[in-house]
């Protein structure tokens, strides 16, 4: 009996392009697999909003996981399928533990299937206001007055954008909880470093878990570059870390393929055998 395979890719520095783009190679290929019955499917820590921008003219079956496995989203009609929120006790302790949060992040707050991203109407670390000028044409964008405001509707994700020595003190002071998820790690494209809080259990590894057994698979190969990557290369059959990826990854790596650039994953799956759904 064949053996169903679910293949899983990052989107950033791994599916994409330095231009941010998906390549015209990569999406043709990727279309060509699915149409033909493989099952494919990325993890990323962008949202819905922001990934199917880059994704739009992928075909996927699968749910696509977003917000490092917070949110799983259909990528065809960017509807979400299924989100992690925080309970009212850890939107209490977030304001508490994080009062440098207006000047140094924005809140992903969800109004039934409705993202906003909600930013305080305040100053701004240089690396967060240029996140923000980035985004300013972003109907999802919203401004609060202050902290209590920015944690509206239903808080589900935590993002703050700095220079090492400002949020790497947040990142050890948001951990001493134990009930939320913390990552943190340096911007694959700027010196910025990026602190993003979710709720427990919400990791891409425990997103793609769910899909594996919801879908029946019998086995699953990954493909990254980051450390955010690093707990679905654990639980993966076979995991590929692009040629740019951390020294993290590669150690964890079943091998090492082209870089991202090279369109090392499209080139990896169009000479594999992938498993039918």
């Amino acid at each position: 009996m064949e053996e169903k395979v679910l293949y899983v890719s990052d989107l950033d520095a791994t599916l994409m392009h330095k231009d941010l783009k998906i390549s015209d190679f990569s999406v043709k290929t990727i279309n060509e697999l699915v149409a033909k019955g493989a099952a494919f499917t990325y993890a990323t820590a962008r949202s819905i909003s922001s990934a199917g921008t880059i994704t739009k003219d992928l075909n996927l079956r699968l749910p696509v996981i977003t917000r490092n496995g917070a949110v799983l989203a259909d990528n065809n009609t960017g509807k979400i399928i299924e989100k992690a929120l925080f309970t009212e006790s850890e939107v209490d302790l977030l304001k508490e533990m994080l009062p440098e949060l207006p000047r140094t992040g924005f809140v992903s707050c969800y109004f039934g299937d409705d993202m906003k991203k909600v930013f305080a109407d305040t100053l701004h670390t240089p690396e967060l206001q240029g996140y923000l000028d980035y985004y300013k044409d972003d109907p999802s964008v919203v401004f609060s007055s202050d902290l209590t405001g920015m944690f509206r509707g239903d808080p589900g994700y935590v993002t703050i954008i700095g220079d090492k020595s400002e949020t790497e003190p947040l990142y050890i002071r948001a951990r001493e909880y134990n009930g939320w998820e913390c990552l943190f790690q340096k911007d694959v494209y700027r010196d910025e470093y990026w602190l993003e809080i979710a709720p427990q259990n919400s990791t891409k590894a425990k997103s793609i878990l769910k899909l594996k057994e919801e879908y029946g698979f019998d086995r699953l190969v990954v493909f990254g570059d980051s450390v955010n990557d690093i707990p679905m290369f654990k639980i993966a059959d076979e995991a590929y870390a692009v040629a740019n990826a951390v020294d993290e990854l590669k150690a964890l790596a079943t091998g090492i393929i082209g870089s991202n650039e090279e369109d090392a994953v499209a080139v990896y799956l169009s000479k594999a055998e992938p498993g039918k759904l």
